[in-house]
């Protein structure tokens, strides 16, 4: 019976849902998480010589999982190497093993004995390299965040600052301080086309279109904010709002199901 494949994909459809949905409230407090939600298309049963006011519905597809890349909430933090972006973009950083670059939400950064600059999941901060005036010298063009770890006059570095405008400035213990080269932010023509790699990291397909590398404040590409992180965007309330709704397709599906084997099961016994 048609009506047993019918609600047979609703039960999957709303598993894929419930999937979805729990993937989001695992990851209410990932910092800078972004949240997924599932769309559906109804498949229909016509043909071009059918007559339409006879068509007949067959159940739903799954059409896509759509990430939704609205900026999450702000969370103060205090520490220098923790960074923000209030607006739109991403940070480019580099898989030392795949030479690939990934994009991240995610600001937690640290530097190393040798001064490189990166994700806690190893992954090397990219940024512009500048003139002494703070001016980008190969626009478009990014390079691995290297601080050097002493001055020309020998001192030792002792912290490391980024300005709003991407400006990464290097401080020594003589008291002198250094621009190093400038923060870069990517942006995509359609963010939502790029495709999660774990640990909070994106790279780009062809649905998402290349990088488009530019310093913060410029075009689309928000502003940061040293000493903060950008939380999850999850919103708790709607994702469990989300599960009920999700749960109810669930044991709806598997009723019609149920009701299909009784209809069955009449039929059988006619006999």
């Amino acid at each position: 019976m048609t009506s047993f494949y019918t609600s047979l994909n609703g039960l999957k459809n709303a598993q894929t849902d419930l999937g979805v949905i729990s993937h989001n409230i695992a990851n209410a407090e990932t910092t800078g998480f972004k949240k997924s939600s599932t769309e559906f298309a109804d498949i229909v049963a016509n043909g071009s010589s059918s007559n339409p006011r006879l068509s007949q519905g067959i159940g739903a597809t799954v059409a896509s999982i759509n990430q939704n890349f609205s900026l999450g909430a702000i969370e103060q933090t205090g520490r220098s190497l923790d960074i923000a972006i209030d607006g739109d973009g991403f940070f480019g950083i580099r898989n030392p093993e795949s030479n690939e670059t990934e994009f991240t939400r995610n600001g937690n950064f640290q530097i190393d004995e040798t001064g490189t600059i990166s994700s806690f999941s190893g992954r090397v901060l990219q940024m512009f390299e500048t003139d002494a005036a703070g001016n980008v010298l190969n626009p478009g063009t990014t390079t691995d965040t290297v601080i050097p770890t002493t001055n020309a006059g020998g001192a030792a570095l002792s912290n490391v600052t980024i300005e709003k405008n991407g400006v990464i400035n290097a401080a020594f213990a003589d008291g002198s301080t250094q621009a190093v080269g400038r923060l870069a932010l990517a942006t995509f023509v359609a963010p939502d086309g790029l495709r999660a790699v774990g640990s909070t990291n994106w790279e780009a397909t062809g649905l998402s279109g290349g990088a488009a590398y530019e310093v913060p404040g410029v075009g689309r590409n928000g502003q940061l904010l040293s000493g903060a992180l950008e939380r999850s965007n999850v919103d708790l309330a709607e994702e469990m709002v989300g599960l009920i709704t999700a749960q109810r397709n669930f044991q709806a599906n598997a009723r019609a199901i149920d009701t299909a084997s009784q209809f069955s099961q009449t039929i059988i016994n006619l006999n």
